[in-house]
C-alpha cells in the first residue's frame, strides 16, 4: 500500500511538472456505463462520415485490450486557453488550433512521463494516448475526478471550464484511484440554445454529424447545402458551445510557447483568407492541426461561407 500512496504522489507531481493542468487515476476497467451509449450513438450514425468511430468498439470501452496487463488509466488535462483571440470580424479558427499541432506536443511530454516513471518505479508497461487511438477520453477523465461531461458532451471542470486537450497514459502499474465528480450544469441550457446548427440534440447528446467541426475538418465531401448560412464564419472547427459555458469565465491563458497563436491566424483578414495559395497555406500550417483539412478543404470551407 506505501508503494502504491508513493508511486501515485510521484506520478500526480510529475505531472504538474511536465505542466499538465491536472492529474487523475482510474483503475483499468471495462466501461460498463459508457458501452449502450456508445452503441446506441454509433446505431443512431450520430458519426456521419467518421467510419473510424465504429471501429475497435471493444477497445473503446476495455483499455486491457490495449495495453496488456492495464491497471490504471492515467488522465491528464492540458490547457490551451489562448491569451488573445482572433478579430471576430474574420473567419474563424477554434481556439486549440492556434498553434502547433497539439499531437506533437502532447506526445513529447508523454513520454517523458512514462520514461520518467519506469526510471523512478522500475518494470512498468504501458501506451500514451493523444486523441489518436480507440480510446473514450472523456469518460475516463470524468472517471478520473478530472470533471464532468457537460451538456454539450465536452468535459468540463469548475475551476477551468473546458478549453483544455485530455491525454492518457495506460500502464500496468496498480495506483490509488480517484472518485468521479458531480454534475454541475444544472439549469443551464447555453450550450444547446447557441449551437449555431442544433448538433446538440439534446442535453448529453451530440449529433456529431452536424456539428460544424464535423463540417470543416471530419467531412471529406461537399458540406450540405442546407447548413449554409449556419456556420457563423467558422472555417476550422468551432467553440461556440464553449465560449457560451458559464464556466469558461474560470478560464486562464496556458503557459506552453508551443500554443502561442500563429500570427497570422490572429491577423489575417476575410481578404486574406480568401487569397491564401497552397505554398502559403503548407508553410504557414506545417506543424499545425489546420493541415489536416489540407489546403483543398480549407478552401472549401472558405468557399462555402463566401
Amino acid at each position: 500500500m506505501i508503494a502504491k500512496n508513493e508511486y501515485t504522489s510521484f506520478i500526480k507531481s510529475e505531472a504538474q511538472r511536465l505542466g499538465f493542468l491536472s492529474c487523475g487515476i482510474s483503475k483499468a476497467e471495462f466501461l460498463e456505463q459508457e458501452a449502450p451509449r456508445l452503441d446506441q450513438w454509433l446505431q443512431n450514425n450520430y458519426h456521419g462520415e467518421m467510419a473510424y468511430m465504429a471501429n475497435h468498439f471493444d477497445k473503446r470501452l476495455n483499455p486491457t485490450l490495449l495495453v496488456e496487463g492495464a491497471k490504471s488509466v492515467i488522465s491528464l488535462l492540458l490547457n490551451y486557453y489562448p491569451s488573445e483571440t482572433q478579430n471576430p470580424e474574420s473567419y474563424q479558427i477554434s481556439k486549440y488550433a492556434y498553434g502547433t499541432d497539439y499531437h506533437t506536443v502532447i506526445k513529447q511530454k508523454l513520454q517523458e512521463f512514462l520514461h520518467n516513471i519506469q526510471t523512478e518505479i522500475g518494470e512498468v508497461q504501458g501506451r500514451a494516448f493523444v486523441d489518436s487511438a480507440p480510446v473514450l477520453d472523456k469518460a475516463w477523465a470524468a472517471k478520473s475526478g478530472l470533471g464532468w461531461i457537460g451538456k454539450n458532451s465536452n468535459l468540463i471542470t469548475q475551476k477551468v471550464g473546458s478549453f483544455y486537450f485530455i491525454a492518457e497514459l495506460i500502464v500496468d502499474l496498480p495506483l490509488e484511484y480517484d472518485t468521479p465528480t458531480t454534475d454541475h450544469c444544472g439549469s443551464c441550457t447555453a450550450c444547446l440554445d447557441a449551437c449555431p446548427t442544433q448538433a446538440i440534440i439534446q442535453p448529453y447528446v451530440v449529433d456529431g454529424s452536424k456539428c460544424i467541426s464535423y463540417y470543416t475538418i471530419e467531412l471529406k465531401n461537399q458540406i450540405p447545402v442546407e447548413a449554409k448560412g449556419y456556420l457563423d464564419d467558422w472555417v476550422f472547427g468551432c467553440d461556440v458551445c464553449q465560449d457560451v459555458c458559464p464556466w469558461n469565465r474560470f478560464s486562464k491563458p496556458h503557459q506552453e510557447p508551443l500554443f502561442q497563436p500563429k500570427a497570422e491566424i490572429l491577423n489575417y483578414t476575410k481578404q486574406d483568407w480568401q487569397e491564401i495559395t497552397e505554398d502559403v497555406f503548407k508553410k504557414v500550417f506545417r506543424d499545425s492541426p489546420i493541415k489536416r483539412t489540407k489546403f483543398e478543404g480549407f478552401k472549401r470551407n472558405i468557399d462555402f461561407l463566401k
